[in-house]
């Protein structure tokens, strides 16, 4: 039941209802039936029940670490959990993977098969951590920890929720408050137009390009590349702000995962900023030791962190070629940085450059590009589909050989438009500048402005999803 179908929005007034309708005390009952009946219609009865058994095996092990005063007993527990919690996310995603010999980037089995996998475990990991570390007093409530986990706004693709600050939230006694009901449901609406009206007509210009690249050079790959690179932006954070908005209607503040990726200045800003709540993850429990490990190695060791634990994200979203060497291009840029960031200072100093508007463009620019040629490896069906769009990227001969023979306006329909009518151009034109001005801030402010702009407002933007929604299945990041 992806977030953007018509099914979810069957599901979600009903669950609505109840949760309103139900005294107090069974409030998290409802919720936590409505999560797991949320996963079981996703058609694979093998996810609730790793869920349940993560969930299970967690909670226990953070009991017995509670329990224990022996710091040696304390830390075998919290080895087995992480070993246990990690073994289950290696048999359910990878084995196969692996044991078919399969390296390509589309899974073999069907998405849904391990569909939110990745993101409780790694949610039961870290609360094992905190734990362990006493950062994170234990939850002594198994239903109330049960809902921590299987919480079903975030369940599918996040956001990866510490325990810290989502297991506070279900403590509280639920009131209703029309300011935070409200807000929630123009994040909803924002969510599903950034995904079904921009993400999915990005698509139309991104897929046929990636199914089949050979058939393409230069202008055509170039159009590819920047489509996917704001079509997997828009498909993600609409997501998560679909998610948070629904999550607000309980009650509940899901971390914002997003925060203006594309405008980053570094590699490192990009991180701060793109899936905020994964790359906080990797960098509290995999990072930082491994930089603790090898301080003495200074910047050597640092450098080595950075590229071991990128390339460990490569691996998280999958057994495959082009996942590892995506997470191998982000380490090596993040790696080259720890040497260069403290040359480039100086030298923008040197130059005068270092509040220069011109400066901050340029940064953006190569920054964006750089994300975006790694994205390639991300998106490509194969790894000499990766390398063939890397390597005639820049290659504009065989355009000149169709705008010979096709005409100008034959090529763009062709190569640029990929056979799509221009409407879908004009139309997705309309979306991107939408998507720029219902940021944050602008959507708070909406709620000062008199009540007919905001009810036109409201009404105008349902009628633009309703208008021009483009079908798709899935979300990109539920194979992950």
């Amino acid at each position: 039941m992806p977030l953007s179908s018509p099914s979810y929005f069957l599901f979600l007034p009903v669950v609505y209802l109840a949760f309103l309708l139900a005294k107090d005390r069974f409030r998290l009952a409802v919720l936590l039936a409505a999560s797991y009946g949320f996963y079981l219609a996703l058609g694979a009865p093998q996810l609730p029940l790793l869920l349940a058994l993560v969930t299970f095996l967690s909670y226990m092990c953070a009991l017995r670490m509670a329990a224990s005063a022996d710091p040696a007993a304390k830390r075998r527990v919290f080895l087995a959990g992480t070993a246990a919690c990690a073994l289950l996310l290696i048999c359910v995603k990878y084995l196969p993977r692996l044991l078919e010999g399969s390296m390509s980037n589309p899974p073999p089995a069907p998405l849904l098969v391990t569909v939110g996998a990745s993101y409780f475990i790694f949610q039961a990991i870290s609360y094992l951590a905190d734990v362990y570390l006493g950062v994170q007093e234990v939850e002594r409530h198994f239903g109330r920890y049960a809902l921590s986990m299987a919480f079903f706004p975030k369940l599918l693709q996040g956001p990866i929720e510490r325990a810290g600050d989502l297991l506070p939230q279900l403590n509280k006694r639920y009131e209703f408050d029309y300011s935070s009901a409200r807000s929630g449901l123009i994040l909803l609406a924002c969510g599903l137009f950034k995904k079904v009206v921009a993400a999915d007509r990005l698509a139309l210009y991104a897929d046929p390009v990636f199914n089949d690249v050979h058939a393409y050079s230069g202008v055509s790959l170039l159009v590819a590349v920047y489509a996917y690179s704001l079509q997997i932006y828009f498909d993600f954070s609409g997501y998560t702000d679909m998610a948070r908005g629904t999550a607000r209607l309980f009650g509940i503040d899901l971390t914002e995962n997003f925060n203006s990726p594309y405008s980053a200045v570094s590699i490192a800003d990009f991180w701060r900023r793109w899936h905020i709540s994964f790359s906080r993850w990797i960098l509290d429990y995999i990072f930082k030791p491994l930089q603790m490990l090898w301080r003495e190695r200074r910047e050597f060791g640092t450098a080595a962190a950075l590229l071991v634990t990128f390339l460990a994200s490569g691996v998280w979203h999958g057994a495959a070629w082009g996942f590892v060497i995506w997470g191998l291009l982000h380490g090596v840029w993040l790696a080259a940085s720890v040497y260069w960031r403290p040359r480039q200072k100086k030298l923008h100093r040197l130059l005068g450059l270092e509040k220069s508007g011109l400066l901050r463009a340029w940064q953006i620019f190569v920054t964006f590009h750089l994300v975006s040629f790694a994205w390639i490896f991300f998106r490509a069906d194969s790894l000499s589909d990766a390398f063939y769009v890397a390597g005639n990227l820049l290659d504009f001969s065989g355009n000149s050989a169709q705008i010979s023979a096709a005409g100008i306006y034959g090529f763009f329909k062709t190569s640029v438009l990929m056979g799509t009518q221009r409407r879908e151009l004009v139309f997705l034109a309309a979306a991107l500048c939408v998507c720029a001005a219902s940021g944050k801030e602008r959507i708070e402010l909406l709620r000062l402005r008199p009540f007919w702009v905001k009810w036109t407002v409201y009404n105008a933007l349902l009628a633009a999803i309703l208008i021009l929604w483009v079908s798709k299945e899935t979300f990109i990041y539920f194979r992950f």
